[in-house]
C-alpha cells in the first residue's frame, strides 16, 4: 500500500516523506496532509490519515463508517482515516489526498500542479 501511495504522489511537486511517530508521513511543503499508520498502537487497522475538514469528515464517516472513521489526535481538526484493508476505492483516496495536498501546499507547487 505505501507504494501506491508513493506513485500517487511521486509526481506531485513538493511533495515529501519521512518517518515521524514511526509512521511514514507524507509533507506539501513544510506541513503535513497524510500518514500511512499500519497497526497504530494496535488498532488493527491499515490506514491513511488525510487532512480533511470536519464536513467532508463527517459525510464520509456516515456514508462508509466500514471505511471512513476519525483518527485519533488529528481527527478532531477534520483528518479523516481510511482504512485500505476493507476496499477502500483508490480513485477516492486520490481525490481526497489531492484535497489534503492542496490544503497545505505552497502557491507555487499548486501553480506547478496546475501546469502553470
Amino acid at each position: 500500500m505505501l507504494d501506491r501511495v508513493r506513485r500517487i504522489l511521486g509526481a506531485w511537486p513538493e511533495v515529501s516523506e519521512k518517518i515521524s511517530h514511526g509512521a511514514p508521513t507524507f509533507w506539501g511543503g513544510r506541513k503535513t496532509f497524510a500518514t500511512l499508520h499500519d497497526d497504530h498502537h494496535g488498532d488493527g487497522r491499515l490506514a491513511l490519515w488525510i487532512k480533511s475538514n470536519a464536513d467532508a469528515q463527517e459525510d464520509l464517516v456516515a456514508m462508509d463508517p466500514d471505511v471512513f472513521y476519525v483518527p485519533p489526535y488529528v481527527g478532531p481538526s477534520g483528518w479523516i482515516g481510511v482504512r485500505l484493508d476493507r476496499g477502500a476505492d483508490w480513485d477516492m483516496v486520490e481525490g481526497l489526498l489531492e484535497e489534503g495536498y492542496r490544503s497545505v501546499a505552497p502557491k507555487r507547487a499548486l501553480k506547478l500542479l496546475d501546469g502553470g
